[in-house]
């Protein structure tokens, strides 16, 4: 059986159906091939667009039991409605309208749910087209559904798809049907609402065990008298007046009843996403929704289930537990809605109440249950639910509620305290810790924006910070969370290149940090006790510590003396890392207030560091190797890194020590040096060695004390770095090194006068320190003297990256410094930039070796190239723009993957630098660059898919627009004065268009990332330059660039994007409104395919001629989704259709 023909006879619909069954039979068979599937879908493809194909559909879902040909025959029907049914005959839509119901109502039962499902959806399909106008019992229908009892879950999955399919429909209606979808909608929300709390109540009352409570008293239930806001705020945390219902016992359902109310209350947390906060959100639906919110923490109710032990009993706590998490979805839903209209507050303060009965009920202690256990027995998705609201509640309403003097906020915060510790899972605890880090935020906003009340707040809260500060500080420490803390990956890094242990850490030391911003007193005494502690045992291993053959050893070797010593070791290293956090706080306006506490925290610091290197614990043998050594190094290792963290205050202590001159200061630094200078060694640990590292540059760069560079350890890393035959570091540390000494001699000393810098001494030790690091780099030059020795290619390229790694780091660190210490920095490198300039051409198809240099010149560009003078700057250009021609740049960019487009995208990041020099030194290179960007660079990239080169490219392009806009445009004064508006001469108008016509063909390509950037550069330009005004943009190329906008929006290529295009086409647009409405657009119209002339005329009419912002972009969105939506119309009519 090879094809399927619509035919009416019985006996060929009975054959069509046998032959649809055994294709779909043969399609879904694991035997069949690809090539075979592909020709069943052809034919099955050219069978649903026959006319007519329908009415076999129709036969076949009232005649087969096959799930794949009821899945295929509602496929069809689904085509038909969606893309075909304009085209459908009036009297057949009336046939399809009765008969698809009919076969719903009669199987509903027996068919299979997601066939129901889909059933569903392609009646409301119908009802989206032709609702109210041609079939005006469509939503009576679901109504009635919803209240015969038979059918109420029928009728509830008909409202959900509807709510899902007409409130946010897409793109294939006209905005005007959407609009009187939504208003349609809106006009049945209140009916609707009543129904599903009726159905809700309805489950509730029936199986609730009354008969033991007397009927509650008229004020007490939620229908009754209304209590006015202030007792509500009062009363938050108290017992709701519903307290009593709510205090029932949970009912227990039974399946069906389980099943209809899961329905409900789908509906309503879809409903809830888009309907307005009203009253027509009734309390009595609210009360209800809680009612079932109680679902998910209800313990008993499941452990009854897991009791009487049956699967079914199971399935059942399962089921009652969704109900809750379904509750709490749709009271999220109302939450999340930051617009409350004023009558809709004291609903809110009763989801509130509602909602922290809840809570306290999780939270409440009894001896039966710790809170824990009872949140580990809750549903994992009922704890998120419930953790969403109190994002939620402190993100969005808090700042609403707590204005209001009777809200107990501190009770709020001790439900909140109690839940957050008690989270079963790290992840709950870490959304937990964001609602703090939330509330601490916005704490410290409120303080800041009313600081006179600043006391009042922080009494008010300062119990509870103090409270929350010790629990997490216990919370990283393995002396009192050992359990959990062990659970923790500390190996695999995820996406922000961090292991869950170091985000539990992080996390952790920013609450923290938030805390000390507000109470800094409270912070550190409850912190440095701690330090203490955990110092004492470190220091106290000296008196462990003997000499054995082979060298030191710990001796302590005993299984719980080792175990309680990686854990005080762990806690140590944590304990630093907040210590360091918290230096921020005592430097600025805070220093002379806080200077104790500062001095005592660097003090202890300092003494840390040096014990750690001078008894050299990272070398010491231990009883357990790969657990004791690592903790060793990594404590040793966080001291220096917190030592670091108080450079800011150590040069602030410098510039007051400086007039005092104090001995304390500088027996600080010394000793700090003391403790660095023994770890600059091949032999000390990488991530010991880059601390120390680290350590030094800071001392260099940040706190610069005078006498650094008379201390005798300075002086030993100075003489280390540069003999020739010690040993060289791994290339980050000897980057870093090389990077302090040069600072040292660089950076003008704080509070020093120009004449006390003792610049020449300085300045001859820079070149000899500069002349020491460079010396192989400097010996690979060619002269006529001494031809090159031959050097195998790899050692000299070793040569050349480790030279110019420490040399582009020396630049990269002056380049923001003062002029003198550039003048001295280039001075010392002169030399080897000749080397390099000298070099660079022998290496030119060596894209490796090429990618350094040009990285080392730009480095140059940007820090030095004042200093290197013009000429030989233009030297530098003049040799890389003969260097790089057409054939050389094709090679690097089409031939030598990643490494060669780099070369050419720092070659272009050069030329960006030298095209935004002011005056005139380098305008004469412009033309050659554009002629280079334009003629050479971008025919090579210009149809090539990948990005490569096309960002930088373009960046550079719009740099030579925005720093040199009068090569282009030459504005005279004169002209400004006599017209008004200065109409400027043009000049090189060619190179103009160019670039223009680059611009926009950019926006035709799929690249979203270079869509962005182009049409923000064009944005800048008319911003700074009124690009869009200039007579050759407005006369040749405005109404093609927003032509190009129009039609990627009508595309849908760039949908990211829709806001910015649509500002852009407005900029475009206003600059001449008048041709835009009255040339542009008609032109725009005329030229559509696609769409016949009434529907044009009708596209043109919708578009109001508003010159407002808001109002424009809203008309042009209308266009393109309207254009779109009859395009779709007309593919679906039968060919030859008569349009009227």
């Amino acid at each position: 059986m090879r094809t399927l023909r619509v035919r009416e006879d019985n006996a060929s619909e009975e054959a069509s159906l046998r032959a649809l069954e055994s294709l779909m039979t043969e399609f879904f068979h694991d035997c069949t091939t690809n090539e075979r599937k592909r020709e069943i879908e052809e034919l099955l493809d050219n069978f649903a667009q026959q006319i007519g194909a329908w009415r076999l559909c129709l036969y076949f879902l009232s005649s087969t039991r096959n799930d794949y040909v009821m899945m295929y025959s509602l496929t069809v029907f689904e085509n038909l409605i969606n893309k075909m049914w304009l085209g459908v005959p009036s009297q057949d839509k009336m046939e399809i309208r009765s008969c698809l119901p009919k076969l719903l109502l009669a199987h509903h039962k027996t068919l299979p749910y997601f066939i129901r499902n889909k059933l569903c959806k392609v009646i409301v399909d119908i009802g989206r087209q032709d609702w109210p106008m041609f079939y005006h019992d469509f939503f009576t229908n679901i109504l009635q559904l919803i209240q015969s009892p038979v059918t109420t879950p029928l009728g509830l999955i008909m409202l959900k798809t509807t709510s899902e399919e007409l409130a946010c429909p897409r793109e294939d209606l006209s905005v005007a049907r959407k609009e009187e979808l939504r208003k349609l909608l809106l006009d049945q929300v209140q009916t609707v609402l009543g129904l599903l709390t009726g159905i809700l109540e309805t489950v509730w009352d029936k199986h609730s065990v009354t008969a033991a409570t007397p009927p509650p008293s008229p004020t007490s239930g939620e229908s009754g008298t209304v209590c006015p806001p202030r007792d509500l705020l009062s009363n938050l945390l108290q017992s709701p007046s519903s307290a009593k219902l709510l205090n029932q016992p949970i009912p227990i359902l039974d399946a069906e009843s389980e099943y209809m109310c899961s329905l409900a209350l789908e509906c309503l947390a879809h409903l809830f996403s888009w309907i307005p906060l009203s009253a027509s959100i009734t309390p009595s639906l609210l009360t209800t929704i809680f009612h079932f919110a109680r679902f998910g923490c209800d313990i008993r109710a499941r452990k009854m289930a897991s009791v009487n032990g049956s699967s079914q009993n199971c399935v059942l706590g399962q089921e009652r537990g969704r109900l809750g998490v379904l509750a709490m979805s749709c009271i999220n839903e109302l939450m999340s809605k930051n617009c409350v209209p004023m009558e809709f507050e004291e609903y809110l303060l009763r989801m509130f109440q509602q909602t922290f009965y809840l809570l306290q009920k999780i939270t409440k202690d009894n001896n039966a249950h710790t809170v824990k256990s009872r949140l580990e027995e809750l549903d994992e998705s009922y704890v998120e639910k419930f953790t969403d609201f109190l994002r939620l509640f402190v993100s969005v309403h808090l700042r609403r509620i707590e204005s209001y003097s009777q809200f107990p906020v501190v009770e709020f915060l001790t439900l909140l305290f109690k839940y957050t510790f008690h989270q079963p899972t790290h992840e709950g605890y870490f959304s937990c810790l964001d609602i703090w880090t939330l509330f601490l935020d916005y704490l410290t906003s409120k303080i800041k924006s009313r600081l006179g009340d600043k006391e009042a707040v922080l009494n008010r809260y300062e119990d509870a910070l103090v409270l929350l500060l010790t629990e997490v500080l216990n919370r990283i420490q393995f002396r009192y969370n050992q359990a959990q803390l062990e659970e923790l990956d500390d190996e695999t890094l995820d996406d922000d290149q961090q292991t869950e242990w170091q985000r539990y850490l992080r996390q952790s030391l920013e609450v923290v940090a938030k805390v000390m911003e507000l109470l800094p007193t409270h912070a550190f005494s409850t912190l440095f006790p701690v330090l203490q502690d955990n110092l004492e045992v470190y220091l106290g291993l000296q008196q462990f510590i003997v000499t054995s053959g082979s060298g030191h050893r710990l001796n302590i070797t005993a299984e719980n003396d080792c175990r309680r010593l990686h854990c005080s070791l762990r806690d140590l290293s944590s304990l630093l890392q907040a210590v360091g956090r918290l230096a921020e706080y005592f430097i600025g306006d805070v220093f002379a207030a806080r200077f104790s506490d500062a001095l005592t925290v660097v003090e202890r610091l300092v003494k840390v560091t040096l014990y750690g290197s001078q008894i050299k614990l990272y070398n010491i043998e231990t009883a357990v190797p790969s657990v004791l050594k690592p903790d060793l190094i990594d404590v040793h290792a966080q001291s220096l890194a917190a030592l670091q963290a108080y450079s800011h205050w150590l040069a602030q202590y410098c510039s007051e020590a400086h007039r005092q001159n104090t001995q304390q200061f500088v027996t600080l630094v010394s000793t700090t040096m003391d403790a660095v200078t023994p770890l600059i060694s091949t032999k000390v640990q990488d991530k010991l060695l880059l601390s120390a590292c680290h350590l030094l540059v800071s001392l260099a760069t940040t706190v610069r004390p005078v006498f650094l560079i008379s201390i005798p350890a300075v002086q030993k890393v100075f003489n280390r770095i540069t003999d020739a035959s010690a040993q060289r570091l791994v290339d980050k540390a000897q980057v870093l090194v090389c990077r302090a000494l040069s600072n040292i001699l660089l950076l003008p000393w704080p509070n020093l006068p120009e004449n006390e810098q003792q610049w020449p001494v300085r300045s001859i030790n820079h070149a000899s320190l500069i002349s020491a690091l460079s010396r192989d780099y400097r010996d690979l030059k060619p002269n006529a003297a001494a031809p090159q020795r031959k050097m195998p290619l790899e050692d000299t390229k070793v040569i050349i990256h480790q030279t110019l790694s420490v040399l582009e780091d020396i630049v990269d660190s002056v380049s923001g410094e003062s002029t003198k210490s550039r003048q001295i920095c280039y001075q010392s490198l002169q030399e080897s930039v000749q080397v390099s300039l000298a070099l660079f051409p022998a290496f030119i198809h060596q894209s490796d070796v090429t990618d350094e240099m040009l990285s080392f010149f730009l480095t140059l560009f940007r820090g030095l190239r004042v200093q290197m003078g013009v000429p030989f700057t233009e030297q530098i250009i003049q040799t890389f723009l003969n260097m790089f021609t057409r054939e050389q740049l094709a090679e690097s960019i089409l031939h030598e993957g990643s490494t060669g487009c780099r070369v050419v995208e720092k070659f272009l990041k050069i030329l960006q630098v030298v095209v935004q020099e002011p005056g005139q030194v380098f305008k004469p290179f412009l033309p050659s660059i554009i002629s280079l960007c334009m003629e050479q660079v971008y025919p090579i990239i210009a149809e090539r898919p990948s990005p490569d080169v096309k960002a930088e490219l373009f960046e550079l392009l719009f740099r030579t627009l925005h720093h040199n806009w009068r090569y282009f445009f030459k504005s005279t004064v004169l002209a400004s004065v006599q017209r008004g508006i200065a109409e400027e001469q043009m000049e090189n108008e060619p190179q103009f268009s160019a670039i223009m016509q680059a611009f926009g063909q950019s926006f035709l390509q799929p690249d979203i990332h270079l869509f962005k950037q182009n049409l923000f550069y064009l944005e800048t330009l008319n911003t700074k330059q009124k690009l869009y005004h200039k007579k050759i943009f407005r006369t040749t190329m405005l109404f093609q660039f927003v032509n190009v906008l129009l039609q990627v929006l009508v595309h849908k290529s760039h949908d990211l994007l829709q806001e910015e295009i649509g500002i852009a086409i407005y900029n475009m647009a206003s600059v001449d409104f008048d041709g835009f409405f009255a040339a542009f657009l008609p032109e725009f119209l005329t030229s559509c395919d696609g769409v016949d002339a009434n529907q044009k005329n009708v596209l043109g009419r919708n578009f109001k001629m508003d010159r407002d912002l808001p109002s424009f972009t809203q008309n042009v969105h209308r266009l393109v989704n309207d254009l779109r939506y009859y395009r779709l119309c007309n593919d679906s009519l039968p060919p030859g259709t008569v349009k009227l």
